[in-house]
């Protein structure tokens, strides 16, 4: 284990978060507030840190994959941990450990929030409350590529650990360069949202807190109502719309911009993703039909919370706790398939999903044909068997995840759609879960205990779990290969 390249990497991360927490203090300082002056405090400390540990490159500079593992992990808590300063210095949230879990929540692109009263905070706070889902929701070490060299010659190591899916894809064979060409395309995206809201009527600074929520799929909102507070069809849409959008695999998008169009129409995981947001919101729309004055409208709605729970954003228009239970099932299992791999969204991913029904339907057809001998193919690449392991795996240990968090969770004594559903919504970056962690709830009630395993889960689910949990095992400390 390379310790020294492994502090001096992190040492520059934190010098970079020093800098955009002078973002912050900016936008206090635009609206007059005191508040300003907490963002300089941790942004003081990390830039001691940066000229401490993160000035002098050592001599033995290679990284392997755990070192990679490592790095990421640990440069998601140190950034929280830091983060989480501004709001208990300032008093806006008093608690650290709430702070934190805010922190991890925006940074991870959750949106879950321990907050029962968001417009109470200073116009400061939510700005970084909400910048925190556009850093996070391309990753941490991805946006540090992008404005430094970082570390060239090992960036691979890093992207590979930071980026989500079953399959990590370059789309140019330099790192670097393909680390600029995601965030030109994620940052372009916002700056059009950003336009179209602002000419629906919104002003530039719920713009732009909407956009960041929107663009990470993360869905902190500074209004108690979220997108509902505006009651604005044309908002609802481009909102909606916007959330599909960064919910599709990157990778597709550069295609798109090399005019390669062959490689989009014939992307399963895309009809998938599609297929599965049409015929979601075309049930929903007819069970809750009842519940509204015309059709057009049950499907606005309905077109928002399915777009909003696939993606993982957690944005809300309408509380639907007060739905029939077939919709409320329906976003529940939304709520574990998630978006694309290699997107903004949270969740299993429609990949692995996909993944799994073919090998369902070969398990079957060999029970048939014993001899026969089925190759599973996703976008006409051959899975091999370690990228089915890998899945076996990674299903095993989300299931694993599921099963110790509920069961520390359920100490607290609240319901199952509660408990049950607080622990989906971290783990798969969703925000707002079922029953008192719904749309309308908070996680504010949670014991101390629980919040700390919601932050875990956060974590290791933005993760894809494996870079979070390599923290805590011995051999990724061992000092031998």
């Amino acid at each position: 284990m390379n310790t020294k390249m492994i502090r001096y990497i992190l040492a520059k991360m934190l010098g970079v978060e020093a800098i955009l927490l002078l973002l912050p203090a900016l936008v206090s300082l635009i609206y007059g507030e005191f508040s300003g002056v907490y963002f300089l405090i941790p942004s003081g400390i990390l830039i001691v840190i940066y000229l401490l540990v993160g000035m002098k490159k050592p001599e033995k500079r290679t990284i392997y994959g755990k070192e990679g593992m490592v790095i990421v992990a640990s440069a998601w808590i140190l950034w929280s941990l830091f983060g989480a300063l501004p709001f208990t210095i300032s008093g806006s949230i008093p608690s650290y450990l709430d702070a934190f879990f805010e922190t991890v929540s925006g940074f991870t692109t959750t949106g879950s929030s321990i907050l029962t009263d968001v417009e109470a905070l200073p116009q400061g706070m939510l700005f970084w409350r909400s910048f925190t889902h556009w850093i996070g929701g391309m990753g941490v070490l991805v946006f540090v590529m992008v404005l430094t060299t970082l570390d060239k010659k090992n960036s691979m190591y890093l992207m590979r650990a930071e980026v989500p899916g079953p399959e990590k894809d370059k789309l140019v064979p330099r790192t670097m360069s393909t680390a600029r060409i995601l965030y030109g395309m994620y940052l372009g995206l916002t700056l059009i949202e950003v336009i179209l809201l602002l000419l629906g009527g919104m002003n530039m600074f719920d713009s732009l807190i909407h956009a960041f929520g929107t663009a990470g799929t993360g869905g902190f909102s500074n209004y108690a109502a979220s997108v509902g507070h505006f009651d604005s069809a044309y908002i609802d849409g481009v909102i909606s719309i916007f959330m599909i959008l960064f919910g599709v695999n990157f990778n597709l998008y550069f295609f798109l911009l090399i005019r390669d169009f062959k490689p989009v129409w014939k992307n399963e995981e895309l009809r998938a993703y599609l297929g599965i947001i049409l015929a979601a919101v075309a049930v929903i729309t007819l069970n809750i039909s009842g519940q509204y004055p015309n059709p057009l409208k049950a499907f606005r709605y309905a077109l928002f919370q399915v777009a909003s729970i696939i993606t993982t954003t957690g944005y809300a228009t309408a509380d639907y706790n007060a739905w029939p239970m077939l919709s409320q099932c329906i976003l529940l299992m939304l709520m574990v398939i998630g978006a694309c791999a290699s997107s903004t969204g949270g969740g299993i991913k429609v990949s692995r999903f996909l993944m799994v029904l073919k090998c369902i339907k070969r398990e079957i057809k060999q029970m048939v044909h014993p001899k026969s001998i089925s190759i599973i193919r996703v976008n006409d690449k051959k899975m091999g068997a370690d990228v089915l392991r890998s899945l076996y795996v990674y299903l095993m240990a989300y299931a694993g995840i599921v099963v110790g968090s509920v069961l520390i969770v359920s100490i607290d004594n609240l319901d199952f759609g509660t408990t049950f559903s607080s622990v989906l919504a971290t783990l798969n970056n969703i925000g707002p879960g079922i029953a008192d962690v719904g749309p309308v709830g908070s996680f504010a009630e949670f014991s101390p205990l629980s919040k700390i395993v919601f932050c875990f889960d956060m974590l290791a689910g933005r993760l894809e779990i494996f870079p979070f949990l390599m923290l805590f095992t011995a051999s990724a400390w061992n000092r031998k290969f």
